[in-house]
């Protein structure tokens, strides 16, 4: 069908929500408008829907929230008997909305929904699927998008999200369903009037709450430590659980940016309410100037990342990356897990391949095994279900992302900005117990591993011909990689897609043993690094540089010139 009558459908048949209606008669006669709603149907993959809030197929709203659900009901209801799914959303515009009419069409295909009665972060949707003994979960958030998007991701029983052979069935059954009459509904309140949807109990996330207390490694530090922390949830889900953590491992002296504390899908304050931007975290490090804290801490919309900054001699404050912070958090709990004797046999840690090889150093140095995986946290979750299978899920001791994601423990299979809040926190008071800054601690990192520089690049291909421009971007670069990048030449190249690794210097070719992924990874002469690879959530494609030099200022510098290069020769 094409895009006009698709709208011509959607005029007659989208009545039921205000907001739509009005959209669908603003763009009467606009054919470029109508042809980005409907040129497409959002795309459900193991990162589930991500899109513009609006009107049209190609946007997130309550007919397209209801079609991929009634999909995943039907994939549900195909596998399993009595089934239950759990449900989360967080602060943006119209979860709340989004989460009950995905309880209505799970209630209407005679499957249980639990539902938080408000928002929560993202790892308690996966804490809730496990704890409830529910065989999917459903969580409501874009993430940490800009306040005109919205998602859909979904969960497995595992309580990591969805594999793709799973995903790639619900797609198959959301295809057969009609946009409009084809899922089958139940009234909210009457499904909790009848028992087939029920709100989670707030004895549940107590004893989330008490897993992530469990992954303290030194629980005597932080109440004596006299550490200071601001924190700001950028208008999120952050905001009640990790100060609830911090209160309870004895960080007393807790300051929130009070205009990012309540929850606002709008992020009036930040467009891009993510941690990995300075500019998300300028009104925080203004209340520093204020509070002087120890610590600056920033959790995203739906807190499954965080982010800092730390005090400098001069009194300015200093971000870290998410590379740092892994590393420093690994070896901090390699360190002293081995000194209290509480480290497992055989210890396992996990990150994902485009995070910094300095965690490689860090693991050999105590003797753990790092595995590395794709980038999307399921991969470390998966990996910890492989340890659990085999009864040996206490040999995880951390994963993480460079993207700002961290876990401990084996109570979730996400990442969790509330553990990751908890052990930073923990982190820096252990480092002041012993008159060491966090910055310190870096630098210490640093000159025993070496400095590693890494800088992450997106470029960013909105819109209909944006995404064939990401395909033919990297469908070339498939064919013909470049010989050389700012004049050093390409010695290794790893191709994920088709499983095959080449040393251009021997000709020799081994197979790489992960799920084929559309990334590539170039090794330079000097034993820099490019990696590139679609974003799976936004119309984005991400270009990973790492260098490794004596000193931080050459590396720098390198970077800087690698990613000149490499961005003209992808024609930005």
């Amino acid at each position: 069908m094409k895009e006009l009558e698709l709208y011509e459908l959607w005029l007659k048949n989208a009545t039921e929500d205000e907001d739509l209606i009005k959209e669908l008669e603003s763009i009467k006669g606009d054919e470029d408008a109508i042809k980005e709603r409907f040129y497409r149907d959002l795309e459900f993959g193991t990162a589930g829907l991500r899109g513009v809030i609006g009107a049209g197929s190609f946007r997130l709203n309550i007919y397209t929230i209801r079609r991929a659900t009634q999909g995943l009901a039907d994939y549900v209801n195909g596998a399993y008997s009595n089934a239950s799914v759990a449900i989360a959303y967080d602060s943006r515009i119209k979860s709340d909305l989004f989460a009950k009419e995905a309880a209505r069409v799970l209630a209407g295909n005679g499957i249980k929904a639990y539902i938080y009665s408000e928002l929560m972060p993202t790892p308690m949707l996966s804490w809730a699927v496990r704890r409830l003994g529910c065989k999917a979960g459903i969580v409501c958030t874009a993430s940490h998008n800009p306040s005109k998007y919205n998602g859909y991701k979904a969960y497995g029983e595992d309580g990591c999200q969805m594999t793709t052979v799973a995903a790639d069935i619900v797609l198959s059954k959301i295809n057969s369903v009609p946009m409009f009459g084809g899922a089958k509904l139940m009234d909210f309140d009457e499904g909790i009037k009848s028992g087939m949807i029920e709100y989670i109990s707030e004895d549940v996330i107590t004893a989330y709450l008490d897993e992530v207390q469990k992954q303290q490694v030194h629980p005597e530090v932080c109440p004596t430590s006299g550490l200071k922390v601001v924190y700001t949830p950028l208008n999120g889900t952050g905001n009640k659980p990790v100060r609830a953590i911090l209160k309870r491992i004895g960080v007393k002296e807790v300051t929130v940016v009070p205009e990012q504390e309540m929850p606002d899908g709008n992020f009036p304050t930040c467009p891009f309410p993510n941690p990995e931007i300075k500019e998300a975290l300028s009104l925080g490090l203004e209340l520093c100037k204020k509070v002087k804290p120890d610590l600056l801490l920033a959790t995203d919309p739906d807190c499954d990342r965080v982010g800092i900054a730390v005090p400098d001699k001069d009194g300015s404050y200093v971000l870290f990356t998410g590379n740092e912070v892994g590393a420093m958090l690994l070896e901090y709990i390699c360190k002293e897990r081995i000194k209290l004797g509480t480290m497992p046999q055989k210890p396992v840690a996990v990150k994902s391949i485009v995070s910094t090889e300095i965690a490689s150093e860090i693991a050999a140095e105590y003797g753990v095994e790092m595995r590395n995986v794709l980038t999307g946290f399921k991969f470390i979750g998966e990996q910890i279900g492989i340890l659990e299978a085999a009864h040996e899920e206490n040999r995880f001791i951390f994963g993480f992302e460079e993207s700002y994601g961290y876990l401990a423990g084996s109570y979730v299979r996400d990442k969790d900005a509330v553990v990751g809040s908890m052990l930073i926190c923990e982190m820096a008071a252990f480092y002041r117990s012993q008159g060491i800054s966090l910055l310190e601690a870096r630098e210490a990192m640093y000159k025993k591993y070496g400095n590693y520089y890494h800088n992450v690049v997106s470029f960013t291909c909105e819109g209909a011909s944006g995404m064939e421009e990401m395909a033919r971007i990297m469908s070339g670069l498939h064919a013909k990689a470049p010989e050389e990048i700012a004049g050093l030449k390409v010695v290794k190249i790893a191709d994920y897609l088709h499983s095959k690794e080449t040393d251009l210097s021997t000709g020799a070719v081994t197979t790489i043993n992960l799920p084929s992924s559309d990334v590539l990874w170039y090794t330079l002469e000097n034993g820099s690094s490019v990696i590139i690879r679609p974003s799976g959530t936004e119309p984005k494609i991400k270009a990973y540089y790492t260098t490794i030099a004596a000193e931080r200022a050459d590396a720098v510098a390198l970077s800087e010139k690698i990613a000149a290069d490499f961005k003209a020769k992808l024609g930005f």
